[in-house]
This record gives structure tokens, sequence and C-alpha cells, in this order.
């Protein structure tokens, strides 16, 4: 009895510590190098090759799995919608799409009514509740993320790219009991023409952050590719606006990102609110440079219509983080319902990529980045002392006299490629250099340098598609 009683006690005294246990502090922004971030302590770049978005709003998909192949590949981040947007099966030829559920399967912050006539099944919305279902595995989705140390970017909202879209959302007018959205889809992201749905959309940005209050591993977007229906900015910073009151009385508030263009653009009036500037199919890399004294996170967080060949994406993912980005998320189409530990092998007109080796080859990426005091290197092509052969790009990342990562690859390679001889700018002093295949991860040549002054030879191993080169001082 004595034990029994001796061990409620400790289950007594377990449950009131966590109780009162002050939530961590959530991801953020490096102080020491805001291009990148700091999660639980350490200095963190995110990473990934992540499924098209609907893993929390599409009931069918086992998350868990799909997590656990995420960090089997030393990934750290993923993407997902909330459930205002939805997609019918074979937009964009995407085959076996996350993001459009089966009938009757959508999950999403609002509850069913009693009314039937939802256009994919089930009965319609009511705006004014929420689900309890949506919002345990939404919670239970970062839990089990946050568990594997996985980084969730939570997107709020997405334009209608079409007709077919908007006759999907909750918010039509014809899918809830609550007469509004009467609205065309141009309308329903305003601040004037939104048919009442303005206060739904804010009063479901305060519903979602206060069910996630208390998780490390997130921040929110905005809106994914509000340029694409000219979404106006004014509506996007009374979002970025809503967040942040509704986080005014927390411990700790969460990062916020504004999804800003496809390929590059210069950003010249930033939201102040907004810390994470992404941008899509970010190849070449030109947008980072284009931004970087903005002093924040510069991301590409989705890739795609280059075809489906791991190299493409490969490349992309070393060129950008090289360049000084601080996140990567290829959007990798071999996760899907049946298939969340992404061996789904797509059709050959999928408007992107994703494979188990990409996934691995990315995971190299990681580790290599990570392996380097990163926060101290900042983009530095003047490393190189000479030009490049024709064809050859290269992006760099230095510390001055300490480490170097400098990334090499062939973009347009139409033949066999071989090896590149390149004269370096280093200081005097001793270094270590190795030559490694970003493909297998494997180091193929090492070299002591012994460097007196002047420029640094060095030729590198043949390749065909990219290399990349580290060298670190000997301290």
């Amino acid at each position: 009895m004595l034990v029994a009683l001796l061990f409620l006690a400790a289950l007594a005294l377990l449950a009131l510590s966590q109780a009162g246990a002050a939530p961590a502090e959530p991801l953020k922004l490096h102080p020491d190098n805001p291009h990148y971030f700091l999660f639980r302590g350490r200095p963190t770049i995110l990473v990934t090759s992540g499924e098209h978005y609907g893993a929390v709003l599409n009931a069918d998909f086992d998350y868990r799995k799909y997590l656990d192949t995420l960090q089997a590949c030393g990934l750290n981040h993923t993407r997902t919608f909330v459930g205002a947007y939805m997609e019918h099966p074979g937009a964009f030829k995407i085959a076996r799409n996350v993001l459009a559920p089966a009938a009757g399967r959508l999950l999403c912050p609002w509850a069913r009514s009693d009314e039937p006539g939802y256009v994919n099944g089930g009965n319609k919305f009511d705006l004014s509740r929420w689900d309890p279902a949506y919002f345990a595995r939404l919670t239970g989705f970062l839990r089990q993320a946050s568990h594997r140390g996985i980084i969730v970017e939570v997107n709020l909202f997405c334009p209608f790219y079409g007709e077919e879209q908007w006759r999907l959302s909750p918010m039509n007018a014809v899918n809830s009991i609550n007469g509004l959205g009467k609205v065309t889809r141009e309308q329903v992201y305003t601040l004037d023409q939104h048919g009442g749905l303005l206060p739904v959309q804010e009063d479901m940005v305060r519903k979602v952050v206060a069910e996630l209050r208390d998780f490390d591993n997130l921040y929110y977007e905005i809106m994914n590719e509000p340029y694409v229906r000219e979404v106006p900015d004014s509506w996007q910073r009374r979002i970025s606006g809503v967040i942040v009151d509704a986080e005014k009385s927390f411990a700790h508030r969460h990062l916020i990102s504004q999804n800003i263009a496809n390929h590059k653009a210069q950003v010249t009036d930033p939201d102040p609110r907004v810390s994470i500037l992404n941008f899509h199919y970010a190849f070449p890399p030109d947008t980072v440079a284009m931004n970087y004294e903005l002093n924040r996170v510069i991301g590409d967080n989705e890739t795609g219509f280059s075809g489906t060949t791991d190299a493409r994406y490969r490349m992309e993912g070393w060129a950008f983080l090289l360049s000084g980005g601080g996140l990567y998320n290829n959007l990798d189409y071999s996760f899907t319902v049946g298939h969340e530990d992404g061996t789904f092998e797509y059709p050959p007109e999928q408007p992107g990529g994703g494979t188990p080796t990409l996934r691995r080859q990315l995971g190299f990426l990681s580790r290599f980045l990570h392996g380097f005091d990163f926060v101290r290197m900042s983009p530095d092509l003047a490393v190189l002392d000479s030009p490049l052969p024709q064809g050859v790009v290269a992006q760099a990342l230095v510390e001055p006299g300490r480490q170097v990562a400098l990334y090499l690859y062939r973009p347009e390679r139409k033949e066999p490629g071989g090896p590149v001889e390149l004269s370096l700018r280093l200081p005097a002093g001793s270094y270590s250099a190795e030559w490694v295949s970003p493909v297998s991860g494997e180091v193929l040549q090492r070299r002591e340098l012994q460097h007196q002054a002047g420029s640094c030879k060095l030729l590198s191993p043949p390749f065909d598609d990219d290399l990349v080169l580290r060298i670190l001082a000997d301290r």
C-alpha cells in the first residue's frame, strides 16, 4: 500500500510540474546571424523534401509514417495547409494529390453542420463553430513532429487559382450554412469586398494560434502564393497583425513568414512583423543576394515544374543554401495516401520530383552544412581568384581564414564533365581540404594545405553535375 501511495504521489508531482512548466521558446532567428535559425539552443538551417501540404487536412494520410520517413533521412522541416483550401483530383496534373482528399475525408477548422450538401461529400460547414477532431489532428501532427525535431510551416491561407478550388472551399457560400462567402474567388482575401469572410478568417487565425501556442517547432506563413491572384498586401499585413495580436499575451511569440514571389524579387517595403521571406522555384538563387541585407531568413519553400529528375532539385537546394539561404523545401510528390514512406512512383508528367534517393542526398546537404559553424559564415564568391570554366557555376559560404563551403555545379550540362582547376584567395595558414560528392556524401579526395601567400591552386576530381569543397583551417 505504501509503495502504491508513493507512486501516486510521484505521478501527482510530475503532473503539477508539467502543468506549471513554461512553454519552450519557439524557433527564432539566430541573434548572431538572422539569416539562420536558433532552435532548441542550436543554430539551425531547415532542409527537407516534403509532401504536398495535406498531411493534416487529408484524414486518410498517415502522418506518423510520413514524419518517421523525414526523420530517418535527417530532414527537419515540413509544410502544411490548415484546410481553408483544397484541390480536386488531377489539379496541376498531380497524381494522387495529398491536397485532394477523397469525398467526405476533408478535415478543416470549421465543424460540419446538420445540413447535407458539401460539394465533396458530407454535410455543409458551420463557420461559427470549430471542429474538435480537426484540432486534435492538428495538435497531434505538431506533437509528433516535435518529438522528431521537425519544424512545421503552418500555412494559413492559399488563393484560389481556379473555380475548381473555390468551389471546394468551406468558405464558399454553397458549402456553409452561414450565408457568407457570396463573392468571387478574387474577392475572398480583401479588406472591403469579402462578403463577410474577413471576420471568419481572422477568427480562424486566432483559433489556430491559440491551439498551437505552446509548440516550439513551428512558424506561420500568411498565405501560399498570394501574388498569383494579386492578393492585396494590405490584407496580408492585416493577417500578420492578427497573429501578433493573438500572441501578445504569450510567453513567447512565433515567427511569421511571407511568400514573396516565384523565382525572385527584391523586397523594398518589408512587413516589420515578418521574419522569413519565402520564394518558390528560386533557381538560380539570385533572390538571396537581392534581399540579403534585410537580415531575415530567406527561404525556397517550394520547387517544381523543372522535370522529375533528382539532380535538378538537388542542385537547387545546394545552390540556394550555399548562396546564403536558410530554408529549403523540395516539393516531394512521392508522398501520397498509402505511400506515406515516399515510395509512390509518379508518372513522368508530374509537375515536380521527389524520391528516396533525393531525400538521402538532401539529408547529406543538411549534415554537411550543420558540420560548419555557419553562423559565422556569409556568401562570398570573392574567395575565387579566377573565372570558372564556361558552364560551371559556384556558390560559396565563407568565414575568411577559417572555413569555406564551395559548391560547383553545371546547371545546363550536355555531356560528361571533367575536373575544374580553382584558384582560391586564402590567408596564409594550414588547412584541410576535402572534395565531397553531393550525390553520395562520399569524400572523394583529401588534401592538407600549407598555404604561404597569394592564390591557392586546387584541382577538383572529375564531376558531371555538381561537387562540393570543404576547407577548414587547422586549429
